[in-house]
């Protein structure tokens, strides 16, 4: 029985743990080949070869933040596989230092929106023309539910950087609508990633602050946002692009007060 995405190409950067390592799997599952980036190299060519080995899965390290290696990420996925026809722009970081604007310091800005926003400018930079020149691709871009409201616990350049991703991916999906290239933005509530675990590790006061708000009651899994991926990667959202696609288990549309 064929996949959902069967015998598609996908880009996948911040593929080695969290939601990107989660999305892999399943598209893998799908049908599609994925090529894989991501700085951690003994875990990524692990991976490849847990994926399948090369005639299913490649990994190639890049700093996301490097014009020159993003697109030789997707020159990559083009010449071993034969198309680029989704992209997931995933990577991203939210390091301790990033918090109120009053004690954020101007380096940690600047590494958060090179990581976080500038790498998603040039992954869609990098896989639009060979989108284009298909006739077809989908594009998903890593928001974050705070890029549609205020985040709970200070974190500045984190927040500011997701509301550029979704700012740009609205644009871009309505540019390239008519060129059958789907751009959309996956905005996850809090999940239960290596990225918030190490975040709320030493401040439980700081993830409770943010769990109180969910209605819901827990983080989301990766499992479940790899799905949401899935859906904007494949056909059954042929009919969507230039959205803002919550899975915050409702965070965005509702006040809880604490039980």
């Amino acid at each position: 029985m064929s996949g959902r995405i069967q015998d598609r190409v996908a880009v996948i950067t911040g593929g080695c743990s969290g939601i990107g390592l989660a999305t892999a799997r399943r598209f893998v599952s799908e049908g599609a080949r994925v090529v894989v980036g991501d700085v951690d190299d003994e875990r990524g060519h692990r991976l490849a070869e847990e994926l399948g080995g090369p005639d299913t899965a490649a990994y190639v390290h890049v700093d996301v933040a490097d014009a020159e290696q993003v697109q030789a990420l997707f020159r990559t996925a083009k010449e071993a596989y034969g198309s680029v026809d989704i992209a997931f722009n995933n990577a991203g970081i939210s390091p301790p230092e990033d918090d109120s604007i009053l004690t954020t310091d101007l380096d940690t800005w600047r590494r958060v929106q090179e990581v976080n926003l500038t790498s998603v400018y040039l992954c869609c930079q990098a896989a639009l023309p060979y989108m284009l020149e298909q006739g077809r691709g989908s594009i998903i871009n890593t928001a974050s539910f705070v890029a549609v409201m205020g985040a709970a616990t200070s974190q500045i350049s984190y927040s500011a950087s997701k509301g550029g991703v979704l700012s740009m991916t609205r644009e871009l999906g309505v540019q390239f609508a008519r060129q059958g290239v789907r751009v959309n933005a996956l905005c996850p509530g809090p999940v239960n990633t290596p990225l918030l675990r190490e975040l709320f590790a030493s401040d439980p006061e700081r993830a409770a602050r943010r769990l109180v708000h969910v209605p819901m009651g827990r983080f989301g899994e990766p499992e479940e946002m790899a799905g949401a991926v899935l859906f904007l990667a494949s056909d059954d959202s042929s009919f969507m692009t230039a959205t803002t696609f919550l899975v915050d288990g409702g965070i965005s549309g509702a006040y809880v007060t604490p039980v």
